[in-house]
Parts: C-alpha cells; structure tokens; sequence
C-alpha cells in the first residue's frame, strides 16, 4: 500500500501513479535548487557583471520576492524560455535508462557511486 489521502489514484491505476511519483520527485528537487538559490543569493553572493544592457548589474536585483518587479521582462522571457527548453528536451524519465525512481540522469552521467564498496 501507499499513502493516498486525496484518493488521486484510488482507481489503481499504476501509469498513473508512476507519473504522479516522477511529477513529485521532479518538482521536489526543483524546489531543493531554489531553497539553495536564495540562500547563497541572502548570503551576498552574486554573479559578476550585468543582468542587461542597460547597465543594471547583478548586485542590483534585490532578493526573495522584490527581485521579480526588479528583473527586466526580456529576462523573465529569458527564464521562462530557459524552464521550456528543461522540461522539453532535458528533464525525461527516459524509460528503461534509470537505476532506481527518480534516476533522472537518462544514462548520461556515471560518477561510479554503485560501485562503491
């Protein structure tokens, strides 16, 4: 059994679990990397140079949700553009690749860590 309070797959339908499990796995890492992100970005680290052509630098853009009306909209195209090309072409559950659920790697990376003794 597993743990179903909404009922989401209450009808045993195990394709669809699985996609609920890859979507969760997913987006949990996704929100790891942002957690991460804002605590280097509160801690005062920042990327050299501009953000645009305009001269506004990195250092510029304040941080948490003051950063949105700050960042210019070519750059929020930017981003967005950026998330399509992930979720498109990068982020696959390619199937019969991964070692374990959530193997997100599509056999392209091997540091070797399973052969560890």
């Amino acid at each position: 059994g597993f743990f179903d309070p909404l009922g989401l797959v209450a009808d045993g339908n195990e394709a669809k679990f699985d996609r609920l499990r890859y979507v969760e796995l997913k987006h949990g890492r996704i929100s790891m990397l942002a957690v991460v992100g804002y605590l280097i970005e509160k801690a005062g680290i920042r990327l050299p140079g501009n953000i645009s052509y305009d001269g506004t630098s990195f250092s510029d853009i304040p941080d948490g949700f003051d950063a949105l009306s700050a960042i210019p909209s070519a750059g929020f195209l930017q981003i967005f553009a950026f998330i399509g090309f992930l979720e498109i072409f990068v982020m696959q559950d390619v199937q019969g690749t991964g070692e374990f659920v959530g193997d997100f790697r599509n056999g392209l990376i091997d540091f070797g860590w399973d052969s560890f003794d």
